[in-house]
């Protein structure tokens, strides 16, 4: 977190600043992390919570896939 983006984790600064980058693939990418760090703190502690927030975390980043290629979709037929 930073004083100019302090609910933004420190290494997304750079790409949400970098307007080219759509969010939805800021969010996707951040998802991704955070499902690979959750995955491997469940090899050494097998939580019920960690298997929930795995589940739900999973979740958000199929619906950023989906949205992202409905989206392109669109774009596409306008």
């Amino acid at each position: 977190m930073s004083d100019k983006y302090p609910f933004i984790p420190e290494h997304l600064v750079k790409a949400l600043e970098d307007t080219s980058i759509p969010l939805i693939d800021l969010i996707h990418g951040h998802l991704k992390v955070e499902m690979l760090e959750v995955e491997e703190a469940m090899k050494d502690n097998p939580d019920r919570f960690l298997k929930g927030y795995m589940e739900a975390i999973t979740m958000i980043y199929v619906l950023t896939y989906n949205l992202s290629i409905d989206r392109k979709h669109i774009e596409e037929n306008q």
